[in-house]
């Protein structure tokens, strides 16, 4: 890979690692100080509110400023905020406003970072797919490994040592990569537009996505794909144990045998963009999710829910490689961190919808229904998108990018 990219992924996977200890650490911290279901959840949905109500304003900003800049500065503010909540553990001072706050601010840190980090990539590698597959594979299984294996353990331990400790383990994390993201080399700032209002711009970037096909393909499967498998998620539990009649721990080892399969797909994502086109990769993995969702509903004991939870891991890992890389190929770089953020903020938007969806379905029939629900919005979504997506667009959105790319600049 090329210099550089080496230091970028350390920096991310740091990162995910202090975000897992976070996302373990956070809703066990406010259990310590209130029961009440409403003020949990308020800290839960605190920290996706950012991408709610900023998420285009974030795309079009990141476009304006200075990639790296952003992303190492966002991770140093990230880290000096965390001391608040860790000083007020310290001093039995915590409260549930404060700890949403946080989960708040962290969120809002989380929108430019994320953005700034997916519109650095191409500048960073070039806008080759192959190369963006390979980087993005490897940032995508360091991600899962860390957030979804490593992190969520580690916070939980860390909390038995003190409730200030998770919380300045996660600011150790942020303040690791800041240096290292202020170590990679500068990338060329885009290429200014005309001067417009930021929400002008931000318009711009939102319907660029909606007036290309192909990129709004790529936006709709995440937005759709978040409502089932928010779903499934909200009523998994109650799944496990009324449906497969398996306790804590064996809800656990299902969750990781879906982020196993995850980091398989990652794995595998560059080898089924090859050998099927990525217009067909990409409509094959949402089919497989959309099945394995129907086999969980089915599943007549925990290791088939375990098997199709792993496969359903691995046909998200390599969409998740697979579709950024492509979008990262074919977006022009002035509008990248737009492009990402729209489609970051479709796919934010829908989960509450998906909980909302779960929580009703399992109320008025039972369990097993909001997962046939899902399974049906997945294959329904897979068949309306396989065009939108398909490999002769897919060939013609690159050969207009490369076109693009190699048209001689003027001379100012």
């Amino acid at each position: 890979m090329p210099a550089g990219f080496g230091r970028l992924w350390t920096a991310q996977t740091v990162s995910s690692f202090g975000d897992g200890v976070i996302h373990a650490a956070l809703p066990l911290l406010a259990l310590t100080l209130t029961r009440d279901p409403l003020a949990l959840a308020v800290v839960t949905a605190a920290g996706t509110l950012p991408w709610l109500l900023f998420g285009v304003l974030g795309g079009a900003l990141v476009d304006r400023w200075d990639r790296r800049r952003t992303m190492w500065i966002t991770d140093a503010l990230r880290a000096a905020l965390l001391a608040v909540p860790a000083a007020a553990a310290a001093l039995d001072l915590l409260s549930i406003p404060l700890l949403a706050a946080t989960a708040f601010l962290l969120g809002l840190g989380g929108l430019f970072f994320d953005t700034a980090a997916t519109a650095y990539l191409p500048d960073l590698l070039g806008r080759g797919p192959a190369l963006l597959e390979r980087a993005n594979s490897r940032l995508r299984g360091a991600q899962t490994a860390m957030s979804g294996f490593a992190g969520p353990p580690a916070g939980s331990a860390l909390l038995a040592l003190g409730r200030s400790v998770p919380l300045l383990a996660d600011a150790l994390s942020f303040a690791l990569s800041a240096i290292l993201v202020r170590s990679l080399p500068a990338a060329p700032r885009p290429v200014p537009e005309a001067r417009e209002s930021l929400l002008r711009q931000a318009r711009a970037g939102a319907s660029y996505v909606f007036r290309d096909r192909l990129l709004l393909g790529l936006a709709l499967r995440p937005a759709v794909g978040n409502v089932a498998f928010v779903a499934v998620e909200t009523v998994l539990a109650l799944f496990a144990h009324e449906r497969l009649g398996i306790g804590a721990f064996g809800f656990g080892l299902l969750l990781t045998a879906e982020a196993t399969g995850g980091l398989l797909g990652a794995g595998i994502a560059s080898f089924l963009g090859r050998r099927l086109g990525t217009g067909t990769a990409l409509t094959c993995t949402a089919a497989v999710e959309g099945v394995a969702v129907l086999g969980l509903a089915a599943a007549p004991d925990p290791y088939v829910a375990g098997l199709a939870l792993a496969v359903c891991g691995a046909g998200i890992g390599a969409t998740m490689v697979l579709a950024p890389s492509l979008r990262q190929t074919i977006v022009p770089a002035h509008l990248m961190g737009r492009v990402a953020a729209t489609s970051r903020m479709l796919a934010m938007c829908a989960a509450p919808f998906g909980a909302f969806l779960g929580g009703w379905l399992a109320t008025a029939y039972d369990v097993r229904t909001p997962l046939y629900t899902a399974a049906g919005l997945l294959l329904t979504m897979t068949a309306v998108t396989s065009t939108m997506t398909s490999n002769r667009r897919v060939e013609a959105a690159l050969r207009t990018a490369d076109e693009l790319r190699a048209e001689p600049k003027a001379v100012l």
